[in-house]
């Protein structure tokens, strides 16, 4: 088993693939890159950087990087943009995941999730639901990075549009 000198950093996009694919999160937490080229993950930074061009992009927090920040009536908004809801309670928990860094910085703030090509948003706040499975997913992270080798991969929905699926299936 490796031996870290410290506790594996848990971004928001670590918390949104436990919820995708455990195997992801070895991955990505081992330094092992996904496909550049594929074209998915293109879409997607486009759909990213051509949404909502009036508000600041990219913001990092911590070990976090937000889609979006902006002010309304006072209050801090950190927006995160995806694609398509099809994989919502993943993007609900990784904005929570943002939201809760924040709150436990001493800084309040409201989120919202954003799916441009559906013209829908949803509206998240952190709650003691949200932040005992936060807490949970934490724990699940920490025990998969520090295992030797990624769990084995497992076929899912997600698989077709993998930027990562060579690694897997071939």
């Amino acid at each position: 088993m490796p031996v870290f000198s410290e506790l594996p950093r848990i971004g928001g996009t670590l918390v949104w693939y436990c919820l995708i694919c455990k195997r992801q999160v070895w991955l990505i937490s081992h330094g092992v890159e996904a496909d550049k080229e594929d074209e998915f993950l293109k879409l997607g930074r486009l759909i990213d950087e051509s949404s909502y061009e009036r508000v600041r992009h990219s913001v990092s927090f911590g070990d976090s990087k937000f889609d979006l920040l902006k002010e309304e009536k006072g209050v801090l908004v950190i927006g995160e943009i995806k694609k398509s809801s099809r994989s919502i309670e993943a993007a609900r928990l990784q904005l929570a995941h943002y939201l809760y860094e924040l709150a436990k910085s001493g800084i309040a703030a409201r989120g919202e999730l954003l799916f441009p090509e559906e013209r829908r948003r949803e509206d998240v706040s952190i709650t003691e639901d949200l932040q005992s499975k936060l807490d949970e997913i934490y724990i699940e992270i920490k025990d998969i990075v520090v295992s030797p080798c990624p769990p084995k991969a497992q076929e899912c929905k997600y698989c077709k549009h993998c930027a990562y699926k060579e690694l897997c299936w071939s």
